[in-house]
């Protein structure tokens, strides 16, 4: 189904993504980077990845749906398996990592939220190519994409903040409890891999 009434949503997201991605490489130019070689530095490395591939998905597939003529169905299938692909890669190296079991969990359940977008877009983008008339998997799309950039937008705002911007981690601010920063330090970072000299003399 060519754009019609879904030329405004998808103007709106192209600008939105376009100008996200800009700012996110504005700020990973002023975030300081883990230590190779460090667990929280293969986190940091798909968080990165998380938040560029969403804000991407999103201007990819409403610049290529505002061409005249083009059914929203192929970009949307396109970006989708290539954020599936992405997603597959992402849990393999958190799986791998040196990250904390707690971390590795908050980690995959995010990824697991960029999985869930698209396949969606997967399954509308081919069920639009072969039947273009239908209109709900058009909005489906629509939908994928603002989630999308919203995902994109939280795991940028890890980068820079520092913080978790899950519901739980809110919840836990709101109550007055410490909320769990989303880089750990393991045993022997930060500190130069040093311990206190009464910790190595105790039996």
């Amino acid at each position: 189904m060519a754009v019609g009434t879904y030329r405004d949503l998808f103007t709106a997201t192209a600008g939105a993504a376009g100008t996200l991605t800009g700012l996110l490489f504005v700020a990973l130019s002023v975030t300081v980077r883990p230590e190779p070689g460090s667990a929280s530095r293969v986190i940091h490395q798909v968080r990165v990845a998380a938040s560029l591939l969403a804000f991407t998905n999103a201007l990819a597939v409403s610049l290529y749906s505002l061409v005249p003529g083009t059914n929203v169905g192929y970009p949307a299938l396109a970006l989708g398996v290539i954020g599936i692909f992405f997603t597959a890669a992402g849990i393999r190296s958190i799986r791998s990592s040196r990250a904390p079991a707690g971390q590795q969990v908050r980690q995959l359940e995010l990824i697991m939220l960029l999985l869930l977008i698209f396949g969606a877009e997967l399954i509308s983008g081919i069920i639009e190519i072969a039947r273009p008339s239908t209109g709900t998997p058009a909005a489906v799309i629509g939908y994928a994409l603002v989630a999308s950039l919203l995902l994109g937008i939280g795991r940028a705002w890890e980068l820079v903040g520092d913080r978790n911007t899950g519901i739980l981690a809110s919840l836990a601010v709101l109550t007055g409890h410490p909320a769990a920063s989303p880089n750990p330090a393991r045993p022997g970072e930060g500190d130069g891999g040093h311990r206190d000299l009464d910790e190595e003399t105790q039996p």
